[in-house]
């Protein structure tokens, strides 16, 4: 499997300069998705986190002690927990007390042994609206899994800790939004365990059935009557009242508002753009964007398109041809960078400036011929 490399993180100054960072990957490509209903560790940290500045900020405590020891870009990756190789395997191949990083080494701290986990409120037996991120659209079957009464947040996951058989199983769900934004997701209903009370694990596996890529996630929740809200997310976690949190509330107590986005072009939805910053000074910056092909065919073009949020405007585009008018932006392939084979890549360069505060963030579409 491809990977792609990155630069180191880039500071503050960039992100208010040039609009944020969708994401930052150093991660396999390939990797987008993870529950956001119930939410899963690294998403619901990412939202703990994530400022309006774009940079990462934790509250919760079980946030910030894995933002020490595995730094922020896991969380700019908050849908990437997975293994390319896994082949629907589980027992043995991920070891215990690996589980909620799925055996991958960047997440590995979430894999802490903690209470203070942002938490999710549920009632046993409920029938709950499942949602689970489609930042890359793969075809394949979700498995749910709780934890046993014996286990304890005291102690990492273990496999013997999960009940055998999945409480929930779905294949190929529709979805809701694009892929590539943070708001997308596929929805599917379900009863939730019954007879379970207090505190547990939810615990998701994403087998793809294109490819030996396979998505893990952990969500903590408490069966204690709720009906999803949130706790443990932004100001006021930092010390929670209770194992869970502070009081339970509607929904997630902070948390950043939706990138504002375009309408992704027509044509195939297996094309995803990922849009970065390499470095920033006063007026201007530099940015990339990586076309990533999730489809089973070769591309011989690509175009990519965005629509700029607060005051920023292309000045000079490398390795594409430039298009659109004002805000709207397109760029199309060069000559020699237009063919993409499956799960491959391509990406060009540019050079922007801006004005006043520019703390929105484009979200790039992109679409193959």
């Amino acid at each position: 499997m491809r990977l792609i490399r990155r630069a180191a993180m880039f500071g503050a100054a960039a992100i208010l300069a040039a609009g944020v960072v969708t994401v930052v990957s150093q991660l396999p490509a390939e990797g987008h998705g993870t529950p956001i209903a119930p939410g899963s560790r690294t998403y619901l940290c990412w939202k703990d986190g994530l400022s309006q500045q774009g940079d990462i900020q934790p509250h919760n405590p079980a946030c910030a002690a894995a933002v020490q020891q595995g730094g922020t870009n896991p969380l700019y990756n908050w849908f990437s927990v997975l293994r390319s190789d896994a082949a629907g395997r589980t027992v043995g191949f991920i070891n215990d007390g690996e589980l909620c990083g799925g055996g991958n080494p960047t997440f590995a701290a979430y894999n802490q042994a903690r209470n203070d986990w942002p938490l999710t409120h549920l009632t046993s037996g409920a029938r709950f609206d499942f949602k689970y991120s489609n930042w890359a659209h793969h075809p394949g079957t979700f498995y749910f899994y709780v934890t046993r009464d014996s286990w304890s947040p005291t102690r990492a996951l273990a496999w013997a800790d999960l009940e055998t058989q999945p409480f929930l199983t779905v294949t190929n769900p529709p979805q809701n939004g694009g892929p590539g934004t943070n708001e997308g997701h596929y929805y599917f209903s379900g009863n939730l365990p019954a007879g379970k009370s207090g505190r547990h694990l939810i615990y998701s596996r994403w087998v793809r059935s294109d490819s030996n890529e396979n998505f893990f996630g952990c969500s903590d929740v408490v069966f204690d009557g709720g009906n999803g809200a949130v706790t443990g997310v932004g100001p006021g976690s930092e010390n929670p009242t209770d194992p869970g949190g502070p009081s339970p509330t509607t929904g997630p107590t902070t948390g950043p508002t939706s990138n504002p986005t375009t309408p992704p072009p027509s044509g195939s939805g297996d094309c995803m753009a990922v849009y970065r910053v390499v470095g920033a000074w006063s007026g201007g910056f530099q940015g990339e964007v990586t076309i990533m092909n999730h489809s089973s065919r070769a591309y011989g073009g690509w175009t990519a398109s965005w629509a700029w949020p607060s005051g920023q405007s292309l000045a000079q585009v490398w390795n594409g041809t430039s298009g659109g008018s004002g805000t709207n932006v397109t760029v199309r392939n060069a000559a020699w960078n237009g063919t993409i084979a499956p799960e491959g890549t391509a990406s060009f360069g540019f050079l922007g400036t801006y004005t006043g505060a520019t703390n929105g963030i484009p979200v790039v579409s992109c679409v193959g011929s």
